[in-house]
């Protein structure tokens, strides 16, 4: 897959602001036919599909990976609602193993 183009659109009418054209030549059959599948599969048009993909793979760094891990978001998500109080089991018993006869 080839990039032939990147052109600014020079229009800046109304409220909207340049955006970029984006042309991309020699795309294989099974490519477009499976970027297809996936549109049709979220409910809009290939055009979409491929700017959702874009906007996720090339997003600014700071908001792939946030400043602590998912443990500690949803401690500190939970903590602001008060905590959750939950009874924990004894760890002291010896676990029984599983009988393996019928």
């Amino acid at each position: 897959m080839t990039i032939a183009s990147v052109d600014s659109n020079v229009s800046t009418a109304g409220n909207f602001s340049p955006m970029a054209t984006l042309t991309i030549r020699n795309l294989d059959d099974a490519v477009r036919d499976r970027l297809r599948q996936r549109a049709a599969a979220h409910g809009h048009s290939m055009e979409e599909e491929v700017r959702q993909i874009l906007r996720q793979v090339v997003k600014p760094a700071d908001i792939e990976a946030p400043s602590e891990g998912l443990g500690s978001r949803i401690h500190n998500h939970f903590a602001q609602l008060g905590g959750v109080a939950l009874e924990l089991p004894s760890r002291s018993d010896t676990p029984k193993a599983p009988s393996l006869e019928s």
